[in-house]
């Protein structure tokens, strides 16, 4: 059984302006050179980049939700009118169809997006 446990040491030599340089790095991405290094040597996705994509998911998210919102909205408004003009609903069912598509576009997306986050 194979455990996550880091009890191995690598010491590697590298010049003092080179440390600073990476310090920085790893200091404005808030993450540690530990992960760094592997993440580099790997050809991972780093953390920082990590919580970037996987906020900008969340804001995906939360617009379909508003869009779905909207969408709620209006059938209200056409409930209590009981009436919608065939125009309206023509345009409405054109949005309902491109929102359709751009969602599984966008699923589609996420999930190449977490398949590489896995790695």
């Amino acid at each position: 059984m194979e455990t996550d446990e880091k009890d191995g040491i690598i010491v590697i030599r590298i010049n003092n302006q080179k440390k600073k340089y990476w310090r920085k790095i790893c200091s404005e991405k808030k993450i540690s050179m530990t992960s760094l290094i592997i993440n580099s040597v790997e050809n991972r996705i780093l953390d920082d980049e990590r919580r970037i994509v996987l906020a900008f998911i969340e804001k995906q998210d939360n617009l379909f939700v508003k869009i779905e919102t909207n969408i709620n909205q209006i059938a209200k408004i056409a409930n209590a009118q009981k009436f919608i003009s065939a125009a309206d609903l023509q345009d409405f069912s054109n949005k309902l169809s491109e929102i359709a598509d751009l969602k599984i576009k966008q699923n589609d997306i996420f999930i190449k997006i977490y398949s590489l986050l896995g790695q």
